[in-house]
């Protein structure tokens, strides 16, 4: 018999038990809402009708400051320095009296054109201090009359530019949010009461729609959360809230996309300055990428990671922005988001030029540009991403709870709190598990709650992974058991399902306690958690411009366990490796299911200080992977004899038809924020012999780069310039 526990004690690891909660999707209203409401109706997104209007690698400079003017000598530097995209603002094709866009047809140049829907409406700009965080309206409401008048702008800017053979998507507007990026704000977006009533009778279910008094901010529960047990919260009014504006907004961009549609069938449209996933603006992704086709999004918060998870058949083009740092930074960026899944860059041009003189360091990368350009971004388009059966579960509903627990060691001040992605708790804890799985030497896919509803979790998954997953609908709690009953292994690190997808606490203890085999007490409070002041392993008003993580994590009373991480609830048991997974063959508790659930009661955080320190304290997370190891995932190729130098490589592969395409990057540690990204930290760029070797001998292998057929074999010996990659290509499939 597989070992179960009760109470808040013993070991957390255990076969998965009976559910609880509706039996059927007919009983459950919200489970209804996910599946039919218009909220998570996409787009169109055909792969092959998006690689037609956007096909390969695009460096597209939004040309700010672009002091060489448009003329033949300008042209003729762009292409040769691998500027082989342009873009328009506003559907502008003249600047400074010369007709850009006959420039742009000259050189054969794909472009973009940002504000297609004009400037200052799904952008504001300046709308900070009381009136963007206290309840009140939008200040550019979203009602009828907006919608039309942005209907009608789209119309009229791609009608101009939909007859050149060069456009390549339309992006409405940039850094665009229901508030001010994602800054904390609990505006209503317009004043239509009766649409949010029936938005709450179509998620609660007719006749169950609570009747929220009126919009509220974090104030009216800021003060209650220290005495606040689990069972007593009611964060719903704020929860619900945030939900219906993402939807409002989700939709209308989705309507807008389909009014760009409507006018050029053959061309995306999206937007640009994607911020991180986040409680506020818009950006549960599980709802915006179904609304849009073309998306740049600042690699921040796993944003870029959880794009390229959330495209379909990886069809839409995504891109980033590329700043220029320094030269090494650039080269490592062209290669390492090439090797992401990144179309491209739109590039941010400021002090490219002193006058008409371009700066030295475009000489140094335009070889990188030239090589992704011409050479590896064909090869990789229309490519699929190849993941190792893990997958990393995306709850926006954990994200607003996170949120809601985070901001209270700010008290008064949590306005302010404007850095969300590099202090949060759950930004950190995913963060942490996707930096041990790459370390670890195997890939994931961030897996979205709507799909899990709607579909199930894909049969392609052998592990899921709930980090930091606070908040759960039973209707998702149903479908990870369904999971774990078919034999996967559930993995969460702490206290996961406490409360339920609005943001109330459970009365009964977490959603998947009786599949993890334990009890969490719904009487426990802030003191009962980490480090007894606040419900989350950090004060995070006091490390909020912390320098290293080894700062923010220190100074406080949490219990750090002997495997290096603290404990969560304190009173509950931790897995201490003595326990490993295993498949018996004989049915589990109450006879159902073959899979097996860990609950860690660990935050990982502490790894994010463990990697930037090198590959022995990196070695520690090896109390969480050996889950993973154990339910049958283990790396296929690796560096053999890795070592310090070569620790904090990355090995990304892709799926393209007949061959397998394998690119060796270093995942190095960035720190962007929320104007753009880039920023790498501590980035390596010395030259190496490495040699990668596969799990069984692969066929026809190519150095992509090179141009060098390696032949068949299992091991290969090559150079790496660590910032740069390794492109390899075999045929067929990995040697699982």
């Amino acid at each position: 018999m597989l070992r179960r526990t009760t109470a808040m004690c013993g070991a957390t690891m255990v076969a998965i038990g009976l559910g609880h909660g509706p039996a059927r999707g007919q009983d459950d209203p919200y489970e209804t809402y996910v599946k039919t409401s218009r909220d998570f109706q996409r787009v169109r997104q055909d792969k092959a009708w998006a690689l037609k209007a956007w096909p390969s690698w695009t460096y597209m400079p939004w040309t700010y400051q672009w002091g060489i003017g448009y003329d033949e000598a300008s042209g003729r530097w762009s292409l040769a320095h691998g500027y082989n995209g342009a873009f328009l603002d506003h559907a502008s094709t003249r600047v400074g009296g010369v007709d850009k866009l006959a420039w742009i047809h000259r050189f054969k140049l794909r472009f973009y054109n940002d504000h297609t829907a004009a400037k200052g409406y799904l952008y504001l700009k300046d709308r900070g201090g009381g009136r963007l965080h206290r309840p009140g309206l939008r200040s550019v409401p979203i009602d009828d009359a907006l919608v039309v008048k942005l209907k009608g702008i789209v119309t009229e800017r791609v009608n101009k530019l939909k007859g050149s053979p060069y456009r390549a998507a339309y992006a409405l507007d940039d850094e665009i949010s229901w508030g001010s990026f994602v800054k904390p704000c609990f505006w209503r977006l317009n004043e239509d009461r009766a649409a949010y009533e029936r938005w709450l009778a179509e998620i609660y279910g007719d006749g169950n729609a609570p009747k929220h008094p009126g919009w509220v901010s974090y104030d009216t529960i800021r003060g209650k959360l220290k005495r606040w047990s689990v069972k007593d919260f009611d964060c719903s009014q704020i929860c619900d809230q945030l939900s219906y504006n993402d939807s409002v907004w989700n939709n209308l961009l989705g309507d807008l996309v389909a009014t760009a549609n409507a006018a050029d069938p053959a061309t995306p449209c999206g937007f640009v300055g994607g911020q991180q996933p986040c409680a506020f603006g818009g950006y549960d992704y599980a709802k915006a990428m179904r609304k849009i086709q073309f998306i740049e999004a600042y690699d921040y918060g796993d944003s870029q990671a959880v794009i390229r998870s959330l495209n379909p058949h990886n069809a839409l083009p995504q891109v980033t922005t590329h700043f220029h740092r320094n030269v090494r930074d650039t080269i490592w960026q062209t290669w390492y988001y090439l090797a992401q899944g990144n179309r491209g860059f739109i590039g941010w041009v400021e002090k490219w030029f002193d006058g008409k003189e371009p700066a030295a360091w475009h000489a140094a990368v335009a070889p990188h540009y030239l090589e992704a350009g011409q050479t590896i971004g064909p090869l990789t388009s229309g490519a699929e991403w190849i993941g190792d059966g893990v997958a990393i579960y995306y709850s926006q509903a954990s994200l607003q709870m996170n949120w809601i627990l985070d901001a209270e060691s700010h008290g008064g001040t949590w306005m302010n709190r404007f850095t969300d992605a590099t202090i949060s708790s759950g930004a950190l804890a995913r963060k942490a598990w996707a930096n041990m799985l790459r370390d670890e030497g195997m890939q994931f896919s961030f897996l979205d709650y709507a799909t899990v509803i709607q579909t199930g979790v894909p049969a392609e998954y052998k592990v899921l992974i709930l980090p930091a997953t606070l908040a759960l609908s039973d209707a998702e709690a149903r479908r990870i058991r369904q999971f774990c009953e078919g034999g996967g292994t559930v993995i969460a690190d702490y206290m996961p399902g406490l409360w339920d997808q609005h943001g109330r606490g459970r009365t009964a203890g977490g959603a998947l306690d009786e599949m993890f085999g334990v009890r969490h007490d719904p009487n426990m409070t802030a003191a009962d958690v980490f480090e007894t002041t606040l419900w989350v392993e950090v004060n995070q008003d006091k490390h909020y411009s912390f320098k290293s993580y080894d700062e923010y994590l220190a100074d406080n009373t949490c219990i750090k366990h002997d495997s290096g991480f603290n404990k969560a609830v304190r009173a509950m048991g931790v897995d201490h490796g003595n326990m490993a997974a295993r498949r018996t063959g004989e049915a589990g508790p109450a006879g159902l299911g073959q899979g097996t659930a860990v609950l860690m009661n660990l935050s990982p955080v502490w790894y994010n200080a463990y990697r930037v320190n090198g590959i022995a304290p990196a070695a520690r997370r090896e109390v969480f992977m050996k889950h993973v190891k154990a339910a049958g995932c283990r790396p296929w190729v690796r560096i053999a004899d890795a070592d310090e130098q070569t620790f904090g490589y990355e090995i990304v592969y892709w799926d393209k038809g007949d061959r397998t395409i394998l690119f060796l990057v270093t995942n190095a540690e960035r720190r962007a924020n929320m104007l753009g990204g880039g920023n790498s930290v501590g980035l390596k760029t010395d030259t190496v012999e490495i040699r990668l070797k596969f799990s069984r001998p692969v066929k026809d292998v190519r150095d992509e780069r090179a141009g060098k057929e390696l032949g068949d074999g299992e091991t290969f010996t090559c150079q790496w310039t660590m910032n740069e990659a390794v492109v390899l290509s075999f045929a067929g499939g990995p040697p699982r």
